[in-house]
């Protein structure tokens, strides 16, 4: 099997694994926000941003370094599990030690023991990473995406079997830890590799001389992902941030559906292109233009059905979250056609230029939201959008450097996208100014959903035939016995 059919193949599992995932995961999220209030998410979230900052050392990159690697021989992988072993205990116990300060800075007293349990986490990861960065780079998309719905299904009914119950905020702190315990189940049954009990320090300088800088970006992505959160945590309390919670998880949701199937798939085939840019630039222009063919239009109608949206799954107790959902969704859109330009550079062996970048992100989107938290959560994600596009320049050069880009062809791809788009908000915005008084919302809801997907795919169909006819042909690629009998 050659790399183009196995990236299809990775792409397809990769799918199931992501889209299923990300379903059930969501469906649970649903359940569980009606049967828990905003005080709840906001307190998970506050212990989260702990939880995350404390990740950002957990693997120190090893994991990325092995899946980059052209040569990797089984000495880089026992070193990678018993480095990772040895730092998820001793963060483990970071947290253990850490909660109670934690607690004390945000003024919030439950915060303490809901992250010592989610501390218990970090030793989960560290045993289950180097296994799922083996069947990574093996394209072994399958097992993984087993391993993945397993745990979302599994941690799924658990949060909600003790919501129902009554347990409160330790309903998602169970639906989290079971997910992470199911997973790495999954995992070592999936991967035949096990461990030796030897470490070489000549392989961790060489997983390290790569790992580090993504340590580095993780460290800067941190705070270029959670400021928001803190900010308003410290400055607003648990409630707003409950409500900006659910409309960040929306977007963090539809940007994981759209780039992390695809995503996952292009790290190891990019970097077997790494030596072929001339490949390398055909398969980045490929992945992007038919990712922006998906994100344009979903996040577009997202925002103009947002309340629509939050009244059918959310209810009524989450309206606060419509405006910063809508606002959200324009970062969504630059999110998921630039998310590739970040493999780009981790393919090509420059995790230092993306590590740059991300600080300079960091930096800016920091001093943003510190401005713009005075003025309430929508203030918080408007200064979100800003940021983004900005700076979407800086990244763009990066990439044009080692792959030397076409801008002109790069910006006309999406052209068709933006067409079928625009047409698909004229529909939504007219339909819901006709009979939206006559109908409840997921009534509107359904009608807009439908005509808005008939209308995108129409003008995709007849603007752009040729490219139309690619996806198509590519989609069946991820069934290609199935296709084979179709005369």
């Amino acid at each position: 099997m050659n790399l183009r059919q196995k990236a299809v193949k990775g792409v397809g599992w990769s799918a199931v694994q992501n889209f299923g995932s990300q379903a059930v995961g969501l469906s649970v999220y649903l359940i569980l926000a009606r049967l828990l209030g905003p005080e709840v998410f906001g307190l998970v979230a506050l212990a989260s941003i702990f939880v995350a900052f404390v990740q950002v050392f957990q693997d120190q990159g090893l994991n990325e370094a092995i899946i980059q690697r052209q040569k990797l021989d089984e000495l880089h992988l026992d070193t990678a599990f018993w480095t990772n072993s040895v730092m998820g205990l001793l963060l483990t116990l970071l947290g253990v030690i850490g909660s109670s300060w934690v607690a004390l800075f945000f003024r919030e007293p439950r915060l303490s023991p809901v992250i010592c349990v989610l501390s218990l986490g970090f030793v989960i990861g560290s045993l289950s990473a180097v296994q799922q960065a083996i069947l990574t780079r093996d394209f072994a998309f399958k097992a993984l995406a087993a391993r993945s719905l397993s745990a979302t299904c599994c941690g799924g009914v658990v949060g909600i079997a003790m919501a129902i119950a009554g347990f409160g905020v330790w309903s998602l702190v169970g639906q989290q830890l079971t997910n992470q315990f199911i997973g790495l189940a999954m995992l070592w049954r999936a991967s035949p590799w096990r461990p030796k009990l030897r470490v070489s320090r000549k392989h961790l300088g060489e997983l390290l001389a790569f790992g580090a800088n993504v340590t580095g970006y993780n460290l800067s992505n941190f705070f270029n992902r959670r400021s928001d959160d803190f900010l308003i945590g410290y400055f607003l309390g648990p409630v707003a941030l409950g409500y900006y919670s659910i409309a960040y998880r929306i977007l963090t949701v539809m940007v994981q559906l759209l780039t992390t199937t695809t995503t996952q798939v292009a790290l190891p085939a990019f970097s077997q292109l790494q030596q072929q840019p001339e490949r390398l630039r055909s398969a980045f222009y490929t992945v992007t233009q038919f990712t922006s063919l998906i994100s344009f239009p979903i996040f577009l109608a997202v925002a103009a059905l947002a309340p629509e949206l939050v009244a059918t799954l959310f209810g009524s107790k989450w309206t606060a979250s419509v405006s910063v959902m809508q606002v959200l969704c324009l970062v969504g859109i630059q999110q998921s056609i630039f998310f590739f330009n970040s493999t780009v550079l981790m393919a090509m062996g420059k995790p230092s230029w993306r590590l740059w970048l991300n600080l300079l992100n960091s930096a800016c989107g920091v001093v943003a939201f510190a401005l713009a938290v005075r003025w309430g959560i929508v203030a918080v994600a408007a200064a979100y959008v800003l940021r983004v596009y900005l700076l979407s320049p800086f990244t763009y050069w990066a990439v044009d450097r080692l792959i030397h880009l076409d801008w002109k062809m790069y910006l006309r791809q999406f052209l068709p996208a933006l067409a079928g788009s625009i047409a698909l908000l004229l529909v939504i915005t007219a339909i819901k100014s006709i009979v939206r008084e006559s109908l409840i919302p997921y009534q509107l809801l359904l009608i807009c959903s439908g005509a808005s997907l008939g209308t995108y795919l129409f003008v995709l169909r007849f603007s752009s035939p040729n490219l139309f006819k690619r996806m198509l042909d590519t989609l069946r690629l991820f069934l290609p016995r199935a296709a084979a009998r179709v005369p």
